[in-house]
């Protein structure tokens, strides 16, 4: 007689044969047989979560420095929408984010029962994978499914929903595999047309200033070590967006920085207009590297390199474009070149970024040596410069800290070591999701930063950081107003501002509330001292820092700069 377990359990082994370790998520009425499954294993971790978005960003920022897919879970009706901000930043920015959210029985759809919302119709517009699971021998191929769309082609997130009497319903053991290869992503790579890859050398070799312009796709590849012999071969410049950061160690010579509306800066715009050929790799040309398309223009020539045939063509005319895995991709370019005998320095790049570098931090250093109250931000990210190790991983909100960060923290190895929700942009993002960065590399520092505003959107998980005695360090950049559109607004002809004002906070005094050790930072001379003090301490920190508003500071952001 076959043996048979229920679809709870079912799901639960599912997911240990797919290699989950750690599952994020918040109890409900409908998911009680599942937690019960999860009690009985030893396996997955699950961390319990005070917000249903705080499970999905955890899990995001765990994709992202695993490479394996995030899991997060949620109940019925609320919980199901607020699983929803969380899977549209993870689907859009490429990694894989499984959400499995439990629902009401299928006996009672369309009684009007509690919770009760179409999750399938809910979740397709946000999901590269989405489905509400019928019956219970059903689970082991959906499982299975779900992960082959998240971690194959461009990787993103799958939602599936469990209703309640689907958990008890039987499940033949005997289906109970999974593919080891869906584990991780990029599964099952696809590699390049050789003809598109000669194609490509032809071009970029026929250039006369091309500029490499690398998203996210580089680091989700792991492409890295092929992109740096590329770059340095033929000394051509990169620029990165701000997911790109990391394509190259941005100390490497042949790596200019971000280049765009948010974190790009005069000195690196300048190579972006004067090139004659943008190489994309890894992106879709999108409205923040290319500062809403400003440069390059439609007389730039294009060659774009992309996992996904979609975005190559989309914004600009293509005259080469390169559909497949990155990593993939750049090895051929290298042995096509090899095959070529190309090894010599061909564009003079690194001299070129060097003197711009050199104008850049020049401006910057004088800003960031400032004694200036309130706080200038500059001056946190020089201090983070000269304090965090090299390992360290950091965070950030969409706010404040993001613009400086990108513009001027120069992160001293390859890979992925900064993290920003730049997809979707939602507040509140960093300070659950580096939980979920310490659950991935629990040997790194991680320090998070956000604006005040942020804090206010999921604090509770402070809670829920001490409870796991996870060593992360929070950076607040307190300025008593959503600064972002603040600035905004003061960039307006009319230079008014509206209802973007709040009460100003004692966050340090919260943060020591919730168990943290903190301190409130108003003199630009104690900032160091007490910044070092926080990143070194064995547990959960938090330095509330009076800052300057953005729009009276020199944000690097292209629509104030004028």
């Amino acid at each position: 007689m076959t043996k048979q377990i229920t679809g709870a359990q079912a799901m639960v082994q599912m997911l240990q044969a797919q290699g989950v370790e750690h599952v994020f998520g918040l109890c409900g009425d409908t998911s009680l047989p599942f937690y019960e499954a999860m009690r009985r294993q030893k396996t997955i971790t699950h961390t319990l979560v005070r917000d249903e978005r705080s499970a999905t960003y955890m899990a995001d920022a765990y994709a992202r420095l695993t490479g394996k897919v995030g899991v997060c879970e949620g109940p019925s009706g609320g919980g199901a929408t607020y699983i929803l901000p969380g899977l549209i930043e993870a689907n859009d920015s490429s990694y894989a984010v499984l959400g499995i959210t439990t629902d009401i029985s299928v006996a009672s759809y369309g009684k009007y029962p509690l919770t009760e919302v179409n999750q399938e119709a809910l979740m397709a517009p946000l999901t590269k994978w989405n489905t509400v699971i019928k019956q219970s021998g059903h689970i082991p191929r959906m499982l299975r499914a779900a992960f082959r769309a998240m971690t194959t082609g461009r990787p993103g997130a799958a939602h599936l929903g469990l209703p309640y009497d689907v958990q008890s319903g039987a499940v033949d053991c005997a289906d109970i595999w999974a593919d080891p290869q869906t584990s991780h992503f990029p599964a099952y790579r696809t590699g390049p047309d050789a003809t598109a890859i000669d194609a490509a050398i032809d071009a970029i070799l026929s250039a006369k200033n091309p500029l490499i312009v690398c998203s996210g796709g580089i680091v989700i590849s792991g492409a890295m070590d092929a992109l740096d012999r590329l770059a340095t071969r033929l000394d051509i410049p990169v620029a990165t967006s701000i997911s790109g950061q990391g394509s190259l160690a941005e100390t490497h010579p042949n790596c200019l920085g971000v280049v765009g509306s948010n974190g790009g800066t005069p000195e690196t715009w300048e190579m972006m207009q004067a090139t004659d050929m943008v190489i994309f790799m890894g992106g879709r040309a999108g409205s923040t590297t290319t500062s809403r398309w400003e440069a390059p223009t439609t007389k730039t020539r294009i060659v774009h390199f992309d996992v996904d045939p979609m975005v190559i063509g989309a914004n600009y005319r293509t005259e080469v474009g390169v559909v497949g895995d990155l990593r993939l991709s750049l090895a051929a370019m290298n042995a096509a070149l090899d095959a070529r005998g190309q090894g010599e320095a061909t564009f003079g790049g690194a001299s070129a970024i060097a003197e711009r570098k050199v104008r850049k931090f020049a401006a910057f250093d004088r800003l960031a040596q400032s004694n200036d109250t309130p706080i200038r931000p500059e001056r946190v990210i020089a201090a983070l410069q000269n304090i965090l190790p090299p390992e360290a991983v950091i965070l950030s909100d969409p706010g404040t800290s993001c613009p400086y960060f990108n513009a001027y923290y120069q992160l001293p190895r390859a890979g992925r070591h900064y993290i920003t929700n730049r997809a979707h942009g939602a507040l509140g993002y960093a300070l659950s999701a580096a939980l979920g960065a310490w659950f991935a590399r629990p040997e790194a520092k991680i320090v998070a930063m956000m604006g005040d505003g942020s804090f206010g959107f999921t604090v509770g998980e402070l809670e829920t950081v001490t409870r796991c005695r996870a060593p992360i360090t929070y950076i607040v950049f307190s300025n008593a107003n959503f600064g972002w559109i603040r600035a905004s607004q003061q960039a307006d002809p009319s230079k008014e501002s509206h209802n973007v004002d709040f009460t100003r906070t004692n966050h340090a005094a919260i943060a020591a509330a919730y168990g943290v050790k903190s301190w409130r930072v108003e003199n630009p001379a104690e900032l160091a001292k007490v910044l070092t003090e926080a990143i070194a301490h064995d547990g959960p920190t938090l330095v509330d820092v009076v800052c300057q508003n953005l729009e009276q500071s020199n944000a690097p952001v292209a629509r104030w700069m004028g």
